[in-house]
């Protein structure tokens, strides 16, 4: 759980912030000692004492204690704006998005003269997937004047998710004007449209790099900016070197997290097989998710936009619900600790499929069915059919070498710490593969495998296959990407909002000599151009 931040000019007690100052420094005996001053000076009722206490618990592994202090202060919080603010953020963090969205609905901004907290709850909204506010707010933001380089990177961000591409264009453009030393808005600048020679971001990707003290994911970031445009501009060698330097940055910054994630499974897998999924024919209340699951870069968003362009279908987002809402069963925030892993067997899966829904299906906004497209919940897909088990699973399957590269190729920031390593990129994709077939062993039919390269190349065949796996009628004109303009959050909002593009399949082969050590961990024998 992150600490909660507050807008310049927050006027919230002394003993918030001082609580906040020592969870940043995970000082858990300092915050429960702001918790007693809470106490003593008969403010233990406070919103900003429940929210504390709330962060206490979840440090402390609590998490239904946590929960229900995160409740009460949104329950009795006022209705001010930098208050809520906080009580959202603790809410998100814990997974009670639910509540988390009433509580912004009750906010009245009108004459808000503070940018840095409109951009605050912009960030809320976002969090939600609720794109088109977030819109609202950093507009409203950037009205007030006085725009800086974190306002307009935010702003340039939330136009691409809005696929508004000339705009994002040009705010991200003036963003590096502002702030030379930012490689992560260089990132998203060169993947607006294709880098030509009359028209690149190279010099000033060059002049970035050169920046006396720039920090070392900023630097690698230019270099995942380098590397996109020099690929575009066919000069593959040099483009390979920027590419090996950018994920040898983020190597050493962010070390890869996984190397237990086998030996996890080994436990996790066998203690699920023991609980025993309800009566498929059981009927389920309200809309039906749709689980989209797969590696990320696989095609995930592509499938997402395709079965979101039925009329009974609505995109959600890449939710982070389920797995909050496991932890919550198991009263635990370490989904990889001895704690979770021993009560996995004995979970009540029908409740925490309640409890799913209960944070989710307002996401549908009207319509029968609405996607959760979160592509690591591959590790879930056997709790996901335990607790869920009319929600049809969509797996996404794409050639090895294709995934494993466009992995390496995408800067993620601080997350994915596989990715930026071949060996335990393959080694995370070898790991997903023996899942899936474990779980289609143990439940057979329960989840539809989507072939990436047949979804490209005969869209409707595939999508019919979808649709009936779904229990959806068909509708034509379903493939056609520029007819969803619904917001796209992913690495591929910019591609996807054009037409279908059938040759993304072996963006690797310029590279096939440098990438023999990934070719022979994924044990294929690729060496002829395709």
């Amino acid at each position: 759980m992150t600490t909660a931040t507050q807008p310049r000019g927050f006027q919230g007690d002394l003993l918030w912030q001082k609580g906040q100052a020592s969870l940043g420094r995970n000082d858990v005996g300092g915050a429960r000692n702001v918790l007693t001053a809470y106490q003593v000076l008969g403010r233990g009722n406070d919103t900003h004492a429940h929210l504390l206490a709330s962060q206490i618990a979840w440090h402390e592994d609590r998490v239904r204690d946590s929960t229900a202090e995160a409740l009460e202060a949104a329950r009795i919080a006022p209705d001010d704006a930098e208050t809520l603010n906080a009580v959202v953020g603790v809410l998100l963090d814990i997974g009670e998005n639910l509540a988390a969205r009433e509580c912004l609905a009750r906010l009245s901004l009108e004459g808000c003269d503070d940018p840095l907290l409109l951009t605050g709850l912009a960030t809320m909204h976002k969090r939600l997937e609720q794109h088109a506010e977030s819109m609202l707010l950093l507009d409203q933001a950037k009205a007030l004047g006085n725009v800086n380089p974190a306002l307009r990177y935010a702003r340039g961000r939330a136009l691409i998710v809005r696929g508004r591409i000339d705009e994002a264009e040009e705010e991200l453009a003036k963003t590096l004007a502002e702030a030379p030393d930012r490689g992560t808005v260089a990132v998203p600048l060169v993947r607006l449209r294709r880098q030509t020679p009359e028209r690149n971001w190279l010099p000033a990707i060059e002049s970035g790099i050169r920046t006396a003290g720039i920090a070392p994911d900023e630097q690698a970031a230019f270099e995942f900016a380098r590397y996109a445009t020099l690929e575009d501009l066919g000069r593959h060698d040099e483009a390979w070197q920027a590419l090996a330097r950018g994920n040898a940055l983020m190597r050493a910054h962010l070390p890869d997290e996984t190397p237990h994630l086998p030996a996890w499974l080994d436990r996790f897998l066998p203690a699920v097989a023991a609980a025993q999924p309800r009566g498929a024919q059981e009927p389920m209340e309200g809309p039906v998710p749709i689980f989209i699951i797969g590696i990320p870069r696989s095609g995930t968003t592509l499938l997402e936009r395709m079965l979101g362009n039925h009329t009974q279908v609505t995109a959600a987002g890449e939710l982070m619900d389920f797995r909050q809402q496991f932890l919550w069963s198991a009263d635990t925030s370490n989904i990889f600790g001895e704690k979770f892993l021993t009560r996995v067997a004995g979970l009540d899966y029908a409740g925490l499929g309640r409890r799913y829904l209960l944070q989710t299906q307002w996401r549908a906004h009207g319509t029968p069915f609405y996607i959760d497209k979160n592509p690591p919940n591959w590790m879930f897909a056997g709790p996901i059919h335990a607790a869920l088990p009319r929600a049809p699973i969509l797996n996404l399957v794409r050639d090895p070498v294709d995934t494993c590269f466009s992995n390496w190729r995408v800067f993620f920031g601080n997350t994915c710490g596989y990715s930026y390593d071949l060996a335990a990129m393959a080694a995370y994709f070898r790991t997903y593969q023996r899942t899936l077939e474990h779980w289609h062993r143990v439940m057979p039919g329960a989840i539809l495998d989507v072939n990436y390269t047949d979804l490209v190349s005969d869209p409707d065949r595939i999508l019919r296959q979808a649709f009936d796996f779904c229990g959806l009628g068909w509708e034509p004109g379903c493939a056609d990407l520029a007819r969803n303009q619904s917001p796209s959050a992913t690495p591929s909002a910019a591609q996807v909002r054009g037409p279908l593009r059938t040759d993304r399949g072996n963006l690797w082969r310029p590279y096939q000599a440098q990438l023999a050590p990934l070719l022979q961990a994924l044990g294929t024998g690729a060496t002829d151009p395709a």
